[in-house]
């Protein structure tokens, strides 16, 4: 197993393993197809680690006679020594002049939504990945002319050709958005003289418009007794269903959560750093409690980690992108028969909410328990009270009274 370029790295790639949460049978499994990979590529000519690359992995994957199961493992063990040595032997990255300027110029905006308009980095994401689209866009139809160069003209035919990606108009409105933070930053910047963001067409969108998705509420009860919470993934999933069902915490507060932010005695839950920049504090009811201590004790793996829910699956690490929760919320919904447009947590935040105001609780309370610094923000849900609106209702002129 020593033989090849890999040789000298396969203690420090077996440590990996072990702390990114493998058994023994599977690390012993992966360092195997990584013994075979080191000979072939030693038979290759390549000597040093450093020099192996992936076009040489899907070498090696091709020219092997494997089942498709043993395929499959090789390529997830030599997706590790990949990642292992870009870690260990960064390579530098060769862009053109071009390339260089507009990552430049990227993490430039990146700099001034963080430090002048103080955007969290999830908010940064989407209206950076709209100013990298646009860049491209430029360069693509606009060969070799200069950014300062950025007319109306070009405004509206970049607009349309965005608006066509999106298949809502909440996208649509939410790409033109993000596209107006960009042309104002050129225009801060001094790199376009002119303000080109009026040129940016608007999106009709109606303030409570919509009636968000929400399940009902022996719905949402079925689907948390539906959870089976006798293994390890069943425990985490039930105590993450009911946080999110009886709290209203968002995807990326369930992701932070750490173990230090549960007040256990005081029955409550303290949420640093939301989505409006400040603290907030939710209460956790008996149920949650008992199904949050339950993963933590008895099925969370041991870890290091502080944050308290975990992908199972090796390597552990804490869930870190959203997609990965609402699969978990919808991968639960789909055996009850459930499948709504949008499942993830923020279907269990509108479902509580609209359970609450049906409820006749105060709006200011249901605002607070939800995080909303504006009150027309929660407003929305009062719409599906609909017994509640009945009893309000003026009666028709001329009528019974």
């Amino acid at each position: 197993m020593r033989q090849g370029p890999l040789g000298a790295e396969l203690d420090a790639i077996a440590s990996d393993l072990e702390r990114a949460g493998y058994t023994r049978l599977s690390a012993r499994r992966y360092l195997s197809r990584m013994a075979s990979f080191s000979r072939f590529a030693r038979q290759a000519g390549r000597l040093r680690a450093r020099t192996i690359d992936r076009a040489l992995v899907e070498r090696f994957l091709r020219r092997t006679a494997w089942s498709a199961y043993t395929t499959s493992v090789a390529r997830s063990a030599l997706g590790h020594v990949l990642r292992y040595l870009a870690l260990q032997y960064p390579q530098p990255v060769h862009l053109r002049a071009a390339e260089r300027r507009d990552a430049a110029f990227v993490a430039g905006f990146d700099a001034y939504l963080r430090d002048i308009r103080g955007l969290e980095p999830k908010s940064r994401e989407e209206i950076l990945r709209v100013a990298r689209r646009t860049l491209t866009w430029y360069r693509e139809t606009k060969v070799r002319q200069p950014l300062a160069r950025f007319s109306a003209k070009d405004v509206v035919a970049y607009a349309d050709h965005a608006a066509r990606r999106g298949a809502s108009y909440r996208t649509r409105s939410s790409a033109m958005s993000h596209l107006r933070n960009f042309l104002r930053y050129l225009r801060w910047s001094a790199v376009c003289p002119a303000d080109l963001s009026r040129y940016v067409p608007r999106v009709p969108i109606w303030s409570l418009a919509d009636i968000p998705d929400h399940l009902s509420w022996p719905d949402v009860r079925r689907l948390i007794d539906s959870i089976d919470g006798t293994d390890a993934v069943g425990k985490r999933d039930r105590a993450l269903v009911l946080l999110a069902a009886t709290t209203g915490m968002r995807n990326g507060e369930l992701r932070r959560l750490e173990r230090d932010d549960i007040r256990w005695r005081d029955g409550e839950i303290h949420l640093r750093r939301t989505k409006s920049r400040r603290d907030r504090v939710v209460p956790l009811v008996a149920e949650a409690g008992r199904a949050l201590a339950d993963y933590v004790l008895h099925g969370r793996p041991r870890t290091t980690e502080r944050r308290i829910f975990l992908s199972h699956r090796p390597p552990v690490r804490p869930l870190t992108v959203s997609g990965t929760v609402s699969a978990i919320v919808r991968r639960r919904l789909a055996p009850l028969g459930i499948r709504p447009g949008r499942a993830g947590t923020h279907l269990l935040r509108h479902s509580l909410a609209t359970h609450l105001v049906r409820q006749a609780r105060p709006i200011k309370e249901v605002a607070d328990l939800l995080g909303h610094q504006q009150i027309d923000t929660t407003a929305v849900y009062v719409k599906v009270a609909v017994p509640q609106l009945a009893t309000v209702a003026l009666p028709f002129p001329g009528g019974a009274a």
